[in-house]
């Protein structure tokens, strides 16, 4: 993996703005993430500092000099196509995804259409408006049920809803987020993720990490916060599993037109095995207890390189359509 860091020509990056912070509710992870890749590419003699959007204006990058950006942002504003659409518009290379991808993969809805409509497998849904729907849903889906905003991460505004009695406060939660909302069936059994890296055909799957956490509550809390959730990387699961699990996240990432990388949670139902895709992230944490970087390891992946290499394959959709009319 040593000559990989090797090929990668540091000097020709040019000066990288690391954007992280923002004004999402993911803002104190991203900042998290964000310096943790700053470290990381200075480490290896990147010329790179942190750009805060909501400190300084995006205009401020082309003034700077600055010739390509890595997205440490997490949530609205950083990972829902709007931070990509300025980057196209300024003519400066990112991270991860373009605009339609990343704002498709934001919404959690209009991806399990997406999703469903290529026979992918994803739980069954509702979208809701009210609290009288959501007791609607929780009617047709059964218990348990998921009750999330439609186009927030981390698990931010999320319920498990056991009996109909907490349906309103769930939607009220949700709603404080998004004003769309998401029920969807709970899939009881083990919890997984899996990272891609690349594009388009060549894009490829990273070791599955098996996710244990505290009676199941893989929350926020759990997720950043805490040394009480276990990974397990290798999975452990049976090769066969293993390999159907990254087969599905690489078609799901390639179906929405990701490029880059991401992160896809997946559920293995325990009643017969069956993988159901949850949702996919398409600018995922990069903080000392995340995935990408655990999964990477796993396949002699440092996190420096990781970072170096996600940097690398920083691109504009407008790129793409200029060499299309070559």
């Amino acid at each position: 993996m040593s000559n990989n860091m090797k090929s990668i020509d540091v000097k020709a990056l040019g000066k990288v703005a690391v954007l992280m912070g923002g004004r999402s509710s993911e803002r104190e992870v991203s900042l998290m993430s964000g310096q943790g890749v700053l470290a990381a590419l200075l480490s290896q003699g990147v010329d790179a500092y942190a750009f805060d959007p909501a400190e300084r204006d995006l205009g401020a990058l082309k003034t700077d000099g600055v010739d390509r950006c890595f997205i440490a942002l997490h949530g609205r504003f950083g990972e829902d196509g709007t931070v990509q659409g300025a980057l196209e518009l300024l003519g400066i290379p990112y991270t991860g995804s373009g605009v339609m991808a990343s704002s498709i993969a934001m919404d959690k809805i209009m991806t399990k259409r997406i999703w469903r409509s290529e026979n992918l497998p994803t739980p069954d849904w509702r979208m809701v408006a009210s609290a009288a729907q959501t007791e609607a849903a929780f009617a047709e889906l059964g218990a348990p049920m998921i009750v999330k905003p439609a186009r927030d991460g981390s698990s931010m505004g999320l319920t498990k809803v056991t009996d109909a009695s907490q349906c309103a406060q769930a939607y009220a939660l949700a709603a404080q987020y998004d004003e769309e909302v998401l029920c969807e069936q709970f899939i009881a059994g083990e919890e997984t993720t899996c990272a891609v890296l690349g594009e388009g055909a060549s894009a490829r799957a990273l070791p599955v990490i098996r996710i244990e956490a505290p009676d199941g509550n893989y929350d926020y809390q759990n997720k950043y916060f805490t040394d009480v959730t276990q990974y397990h990387c290798p999975s452990g699961l049976p090769a066969e599993e293993e390999t159907r699990i990254q087969q599905i996240v690489e078609r799901a990432f390639r179906t929405l037109g990701c490029r880059g990388w991401g992160r896809a949670d997946v559920m293995i139902r325990s009643s017969d095995r069956q993988p159901f895709l949850l949702e996919i992230n398409t600018s995922p944490g990069m903080t000392s207890h995340s995935l990408v970087p655990m999964a990477a390891r796993a396949q002699g992946m440092g996190y420096e390189q990781l970072c170096l290499s996600i940097l690398a394959t920083a691109s504009l959709d407008s790129a793409a359509t200029e060499e299309c009319k070559a």
